[in-house]
């Protein structure tokens, strides 16, 4: 028997540390390949470590709450006999410390790839691997650790199928696509301008101290100058996010000249003044009581860092309005029936979405982002529709990519199961990232209107209002009508007023006659 340490791996995309929230074993447990051995919350969600071998927990080396720095061990688990652990010693002696963190896993004699190096996946997926001939050598996996899923398997045996006459294959990264296409997709960095040339990597390698420092600056540390090369990644000192911010502070503090020179500046200073829930978040919080000091960390931190860059960049400016929804309402209800028994939820929301993507559609500046660097205002191709959802971390952002392509019932299945699965916490960065529009939901706990804040670098999202019987004059006659309250954020260095009010007017046309949609 041999005793193995396992060191806690990087779980999102570049952090540096994690919490370790929950252990899910003891010393003396049998634990097996892909058996979740711990829960660890990032700022970015909470994600299962999944234990790499078979054997016996030896010894928990970290405890419940403890913040751990990745590449720290946080467990040994006693594994195989004499010749399995020779094995094992000497693939790990071929491979460099930082990749061990991520693979301390699988044995090199597994491999199919016949290259020698190991790759992180289980068993049957190396077999489906065979079956569909794909080299495991050239997936980026997109499980915890990097470990590769058949998602990734299926995906790179799709693109090799589209590429056979290429002169190879391409790399899959963690979501099936090309890297090109995931930077695309991945455009959330901070802002930058001519005055800071930012950088644009997928990871960063940085001391913990040095990505607090980054946060609260208010910068991505993806987009700081590197200072220098560590094994092949790029590695950014304090020195060089302090220099960063303070370019980044005076290109900003230039812009606001500029937007305040203009005549309609002062229209731009509207405050938020509530953070929306979504609607199905009806029963009350019970959380720490009076008297209590919160941890201000995790995703809660991140989500707050987030909300103050977007508006200490975005000048926020709200236009409300009303919709008469009777038919609407009158619509679901008939529909709701035929929805359950194709195994669907019909809520409002997916009628929302269809109408937002065709009002995005006639005023794309909507559907945009600033790039401050070049600056453009790029109009987006793609309708990637966000939906803020509440958890007991915070407002987490659950993207639907490609909402236009799908269905009513598409749109609600996709979202309903993404909206629980960031309630859950088992929501993947991936899944958070590439949306072009937010749209939030305050009326489930009574509310009417908001101003929300934009979910940067988007530049507008749309709040809903309970639905409510108002006083209406139909023919006439005043009648009772289902009212829904609308309030539309924007940012007024790319939308006017008069934008966002047609914006709004197209919506209400939409959702007053629901029968269009059915032409959208």
């Amino acid at each position: 028997m041999a005793l193995k340490e396992f060191k806690l791996p990087d779980v999102g995309e570049g952090v540096a540390e994690g919490e370790l929230v929950t252990w899910h074993v003891a010393p003396g447990d049998e634990v097996t390949e892909d058996q979740v051995l711990a829960e660890v919350e990032t700022d970015k969600a909470l994600v299962d470590v999944p234990s790499p071998f078979n054997g016996t927990v030896e010894e928990l080396l970290a405890e419940e709450g403890e913040v751990v720095p990745v590449g720290n061990v946080i467990i040994t688990i006693r594994v195989g006999g004499d010749d399995e652990a020779d094995e094992t010693a000497d693939a790990d002696a071929e491979e460099t410390a930082e990749s061990d963190d991520a693979q301390a896993s699988d044995d090199a004699g597994d491999d199919d790839s016949g290259s020698g190096g190991r790759v992180f996946a289980p068993p049957s997926v190396r077999r489906l691997a065979r079956e569909l001939g794909v080299s495991l050598e050239s997936v980026d996996g997109s499980g915890p650790s990097g470990r590769v899923t058949e998602g990734d398997v299926r995906a790179a045996a799709e693109d090799d199928g589209d590429e056979d006459e290429s002169s190879g294959p391409r790399t899959v990264q963690s979501n099936g696509k090309s890297a090109t296409a995931k930077r695309d997709e991945g455009t959330s960095s901070a802002s930058t301008s001519a005055s800071a040339e930012s950088a644009d990597r997928e990871q960063t390698l940085a001391a913990p101290a040095t990505r607090a420092l980054a946060k609260e600056e208010g910068v991505d540390i993806n987009a700081v100058p590197a200072t220098e090369m560590r094994d092949g990644e790029a590695f950014v000192s304090p020195e060089a996010v302090q220099e960063y911010a303070q370019a980044q502070r005076e290109a900003q503090a230039a812009d606001a000249e500029a937007v305040a020179a203009e005549p309609d500046a002062g229209t731009a200073t509207a405050e938020a003044t509530s953070e929306p829930e979504p609607a199905e978040s009806a029963e009350a919080d019970t959380g720490p009581g009076a008297g209590e000091r919160v941890p201000y960390k995790g995703v809660r931190k991140a989500i707050g860092d987030q909300m103050q860059r977007s508006k200490y960049t975005a000048p926020h400016v709200t236009h409300h309005d009303e919709v008469d929804v009777t038919e609407l309402v009158e619509l679901r209800e008939q529909l709701k029936p035929v929805a359950e028994e194709r195994g669907s939820r019909l809520t409002y929301m997916p009628f929302v979405m269809k109408a937002v993507i065709a009002a995005l559609k006639d005023f794309p500046y909507l559907n945009s982002q600033l790039d401050e660097e070049n600056e453009e205002i790029v109009l987006r191709d793609e309708y990637n529709i966000g939906v803020a959802a509440a958890t007991d971390a915070g407002l987490l952002v659950p993207v639907v990519h490609d909402a236009d392509r799908k269905g009513m019932l598409e749109l609600a299945d996709e979202m309903n199961e993404k909206v629980e699965k960031a309630r859950n916490r088992k929501i993947s960065p991936g899944e958070m990232r590439g949306g072009t529009f937010t749209i939030t939901n305050i009326g489930g706990i009574g509310g009417e209107y908001a101003t929300p804040i934009i979910n940067y670098p988007e530049v507008a999202i749309l709040a809903l209002g309970a639905i409510k019987d108002k006083p209406r004059v139909v023919d006439g006659e005043v009648v009772p009508r289902k009212v829904l309250t609308l309030s539309l954020s924007f940012d007024h260095r790319i939308v006017d007023g008069a934008q966002g009010a047609r914006f709004t007017n197209r919506v209400k046309e939409l959702l007053e006659d629901p029968k269009l949609l059915v032409l959208e």
